[in-house]
């Protein structure tokens, strides 16, 4: 139907999370309407993020530097850790424009089924790290590995750094959510993370 080459941009589009056939189609037909400028500096970027990305040397989030800007910047809380499955998971954060402390990110989730174990995970830099907070929060999902890992880190944490405040966000219901529509997981974080009214 396409073009090889066509058909190749296509299929190399569909690689990515949530991009079915016809959004494939689109973005294919969208760069070759591009002229050869823009072209090639989409290829580029395409290059340089894999080639100069990487990461934080301190925390683990996705960086074009040693240290990425939130570890760096000494206006923000290095006391209080914000520990995250991915680096979506500091994006998302930050963009509450919430939080003024730093983060620690997994690059995963301790998972006996796919093979993850903790020591695939980025604990080490955490331990030590975590030996000078007051605060580590624990911010993985409600999914069996995420509370598995929380799990996990709690019971490490509390052993290796007892000085350390270990809390986990709360979970429960979104805001304009029903109750017959929520899951059993979700309903019972609803229930034990409670307050008190007024």
């Amino acid at each position: 139907m396409y073009p090889r080459s066509l058909q190749d941009l296509i299929e190399n589009f569909r690689r990515l999370p949530g991009v079915g056939e016809k959004t494939a189609e689109r973005y294919a037909l969208a760069v070759s309407d591009m002229d050869e400028a823009a072209a090639k500096e989409f290829a580029r970027s395409i290059e340089t993020v894999k080639t100069q990305l990487t990461r934080c040397r301190i925390c683990g989030n996705l960086s074009d530097q040693e240290e990425c800007a939130i570890c760096s910047n000494q206006e923000r809380n290095h006391r209080l850790i914000f520990v995250v499955q991915s680096a979506k998971d500091v994006i998302a954060m930050e963009k509450t424009g919430e939080y003024n402390g730093v983060y620690h990110v997994l690059n995963g989730l301790i998972s006996t089924s796919k093979g993850v174990m903790p020591e695939d995970l980025n604990l080490d830099t955490l331990l030590v790290r975590a030996k000078e907070a007051d605060e580590v929060i624990l911010a993985t999902s409600t999914t069996m590995d995420g509370e598995t890992t929380a799990m996990y880190l709690n019971k490490l944490l509390k052993e290796k750094c007892p000085s350390v405040l270990v809390t986990r966000i709360a979970h429960g219901l979104p805001a304009g959510g029903l109750l017959d529509y929520a899951d059993e997981m979700t309903l019972a974080h609803a229930l034990s993370d409670r307050r008190q009214i007024g």
